[in-house]
């Protein structure tokens, strides 16, 4: 299966968003793609950047976000093509919004959405309302799920997918700083997943979008600049360079986290309870 991760510009206005993010379906669809990812914020703009203040969520122009998800729904359905992208989602007038990643399906529909759920200081004290749970979802037998920006830097989103059985993480991220690289390589490496991650074109230079490999490994990258770009990986099971992490890794460090192969090696002798002797 076919996947990519895109860089686009977010601007301010929704509308300009939305063509960005068709015209890298377009180009996707030549090369047979699947799914694309989209970064945080890709549709709405991003809090604290083209959201400058939390009192402008009462004037976004919810109803021009709505209508470009339709269009781009409409467009994935013609191409038949999955999209993941970032956006806020309104809740009622007292709450503040969600920053979400909207799922969109090849058949042309909402196929589900995933809310943040660790949120920044910032983004809970003035921004954004929190999510609360973890969300899959599956595309031609693979099994997907979602996270968003600081979530990169709490283990238990990515050992908590693992668990549920996804084979790939999508990040979408306002942002892929050098840090950020470094734990989602780890996460990939640790819990033998595919992530893929996207930022916007105006912040690759701090880190590309990129495709990570259940060894931990790079597989591609976008270039560093500010043009819009995708990166293309293919997720295969088979490929033997994934052999270690996917047939043997993944299923030893599953069983070896129940602790029984453990207790049955455990021997019953007084002097092994002895930690003062040698």
């Amino acid at each position: 299966m076919k996947i990519a991760v895109a860089q686009t510009p977010v601007e301010p206005d929704i509308r300009a968003n939305g063509e960005a993010i068709r015209k890298i379906l377009l180009a996707a669809h030549e090369q047979s793609i699947r799914l694309v990812v989209f970064c945080e914020g890709a549709l709405s703009g991003y809090a604290k950047s083209q959201i400058m203040r939390p009192d402008q969520w009462h004037a976004f122009d919810w109803d021009a976000q709505d209508s470009e998800l339709r269009d781009i729904a409409a467009l994935c359905g013609k191409l038949g093509i999955h999209a993941v992208i970032g956006g806020a989602h309104r809740l009622d007038a007292a709450a503040q919004p969600h920053n979400s990643l909207y799922v969109l399906s090849a058949s042309g529909d909402l196929l589900t959405r995933y809310d943040k759920r660790f949120l920044s200081h910032t983004e809970i004290t003035d921004w954004y309302t929190p999510g609360t749970e973890p969300i899959t979802f599956e595309v031609d037998g693979f099994r997907f799920g979602l996270a968003i920006c600081i979530e990169s830097q709490f283990p238990e989103v990515f050992s908590q997918y693992e668990a549920l059985g996804v084979d790939a993480v999508l990040f979408g991220s306002y942002g892929i700083p050098e840090y950020f690289q470094i734990a989602l390589r780890a996460h990939a490496g640790l819990n033998c997943l595919w992530i893929a991650g996207a930022t916007p074109a105006q912040k690759a230079a701090e880190g590309p979008a990129g495709i990570i490999g259940p060894d931990g490994k790079v597989i591609v990258q976008c270039p560093s600049s500010a043009e819009p770009s995708y990166a293309v990986a293919t997720l295969d099971r088979h490929d033997p360079a994934y052999d270690a992490s996917l047939t043997k890794a993944r299923p030893w460090r599953a069983k070896a986290r129940l602790g029984e192969i453990y207790r049955e090696r455990m021997v019953d002798d007084p002097r092994s309870r002895d930690r003062t002797s040698f």
